[in-house]
């Protein structure tokens, strides 16, 4: 026995759940995509997400609606006549008429733990808050944003000095087994649907350029789970004066350090780069200038002039 089943996503971490689908069995009527965006060097090449070349890869036949506004495209979804969507990381809101056009209806994995988290940045905004865990969830799509009931939960630990980027491969894979799992007890009629309860709601608000800039004013916890939080994209990052003009850095790790000072000084230079914070400081591990690679704060020091006493901002 195996489901029939409309697969819906844009990014890598939503391919390993449609490969883990596809090798279990299952049969991937369609999957749903991202239309291609301008990319390469220059921006002028349109290129495919990573569900769409996965998909292709795999020989399953590819759509791209901008939205599901027209007829056309509600159409084309019924007439797949799938038993179920899957939707992880797809990008676009969908109407009640996809959501009620399968058997089923429509299944999402959310990396969360709802209702903590609904939204656009979950695993930046749970290290942002300083969570000590987080994890995946499986649930029923409604008309809501990420309010469904929920079929299965996956908690995951966040260590202290993991980055987004180490969260993210972490639960695409945690979220692929959930999801599988979960189909085995859609196809046998064994899955239970809990409903999420409103208290401890937060929203997830995607992340804005504006609020990538470290403020060394705030105490070294806040700036440490600030940096790891954007790590490695968007990154955040400082200016520090050297040889006379600003220059942009990108902070990509760091650590908490004992030592006090003026916010955004620089208290140790040379094998560590220390810098005050509002309370306490930070060790700024990796760094990256623009145009370049990320370098060990040794080598990153070896070939720019920070000193003690110089300050970030």
């Amino acid at each position: 026995m195996s489901l029939r089943i409309v697969f819906m996503g844009t990014p890598e971490f939503s391919v390993p759940t449609l490969r883990l689908l596809k090798d279990a069995g299952h049969q991937i009527a369609a999957v749903y995509t991202q239309p291609p965006r301008p990319g390469g060097r220059r921006g002028l090449d349109l290129q495919k997400s990573p569900v769409h070349q996965a998909a292709e890869l795999l020989g399953i036949p590819v759509f791209t609606p901008v939205n599901f506004k027209s007829d056309e495209d509600r159409q084309q979804f019924r007439e797949i006549k799938a038993d179920v969507a899957v939707v992880v990381a797809y990008g676009l809101l969908l109407p009640e008429a996809i959501l009620n056009g399968t058997r089923y209806g429509c299944y999402n994995g959310h990396a969360s733990l709802l209702p903590r988290w609904r939204g656009a940045a979950p695993i930046q905004r749970a290290i942002m808050a300083g969570d000590h865990k987080t994890g995946m969830m499986i649930m029923k799509m409604d008309k809501g944003l990420d309010t469904g009931p929920v079929a299965l939960t996956r908690e995951v630990e966040i260590g202290p000095d993991m980055t987004a980027g180490e969260l993210h491969d972490k639960l695409m894979h945690v979220g692929a087994r959930a999801m599988a799992e979960a189909m085995v007890g859609l196809e046998s009629g064994s899955i239970v649907l809990t409903p999420q309860p409103e208290e401890g709601a937060l929203y997830a608000s995607k992340i804005e350029k504006g609020e990538t800039r470290i403020d060394f004013g705030k105490a070294a916890e806040e700036v440490h789970n600030h940096i790891r939080a954007l790590s490695p994209a968007p990154g955040a990052w400082c200016e520090v004066e050297i040889g006379g003009k600003q220059e942009r850095i990108k902070v990509l790790r760091s650590e908490r350090a004992s030592g006090a000072g003026e916010p955004g000084f620089v208290l140790e230079s040379g094998s560590e780069l220390v810098v005050a914070c509002g309370s306490d400081a930070v060790r700024l591990t990796l760094l990256q200038k623009a145009g370049g690679r990320p370098l060990p704060a040794a080598e990153f020091l070896r070939g720019s002039q920070i000193t003690v006493g110089m300050r970030l901002a």
